[in-house]
């Protein structure tokens, strides 16, 4: 039997197949703590507990061009730092089906996420607090304002825990932590978003220092603009060659 046999005789309903769906981790740093946008679930399973925004991957669907769709219709985002974070593939992890979720982090620009809040106002901004260390970087809770810790849905706690770990295992070795400042930005918006992310206050002078030695920053010639006090020197990301 040839192959083109094989394939016309071939049974694709030999096999239970499950369903897969994307999940995004819409992630920025807010007031000096790392934040998400999520939505309240109105509909069983989890129904009244806060999800990370997701939804299926059509048949003909590539998992990329579904975290891009999902982008688009659920924060209303046509671009942002987009990267495959893990596969969640427990077998209870929802109780309709067998389904494997691909968890994407969409890392944004603080600006940008406040444009989404107004674009999708089924979200709402979460801060995370990460009592840090563990292998999944988390467990991870998320609040509201000052509020409680919220009830996450399916296994979304996890995967912002595994967020977490991606990112501040990415600071030291990738240009990861410019994802999420503006185009230009000061060092004190840059060492912000590092303090944020590795919940530790860092020596200034000795990581304007380091960053400055990468050779990653380029001055741009501008200075902010709106500062009380003597305006700081603007700088943009310069990938390494």
């Amino acid at each position: 039997m040839d192959e083109a046999a094989f394939l016309e005789s071939y049974d694709p309903a030999a096999f239970e197949r499950p369903s897969v769906a994307v999940d995004l981790i819409l992630m920025s740093v807010v007031d000096g703590a790392p934040a998400v946008l999520l939505t309240r679930r109105d509909q069983h399973p989890f129904q009244g507990a806060w999800a990370l925004p997701g939804g299926f991957v059509g048949i003909g669907e590539s998992l990329d061009d579904a975290a891009h769709r999902l982008l688009a219709e659920k924060a209303h985002m046509a671009d942002a730092y987009v990267e495959q974070l893990y596969t969640f593939g427990a077998v209870d992890r929802d109780p309709r089906m067998r389904i494997i979720s691909v968890a994407y982090f969409a890392l944004i620009p603080a600006c940008a996420f406040a444009a989404a809040l107004k674009a999708a106002p089924e979200l709402a901004l979460a801060r995370l607090t990460v009592p840090w260390q563990g292998e999944t970087g988390g467990p991870v809770e998320a609040r509201l304002a000052e509020g409680e810790p919220l009830a996450l849905a399916f296994d979304h706690g996890d995967m912002l825990g595994v967020a977490m770990l991606r990112l501040r295992g990415k600071l030291d070795y990738s240009g990861i932590a410019f994802a999420l400042l503006p185009e230009r930005f000061t060092l004190r918006a840059l060492q912000d978003v590092y303090e944020a992310i590795l919940d530790t206050r860092l020596n200034k002078p000795a990581f304007r220092r380091r960053m400055l030695d990468r050779g990653w920053l380029a001055p741009t010639g501008e200075r902010e603009t709106g500062a009380s006090f003597r305006p700081a020197e603007l700088y943009r990301y310069q990938p390494p060659r």
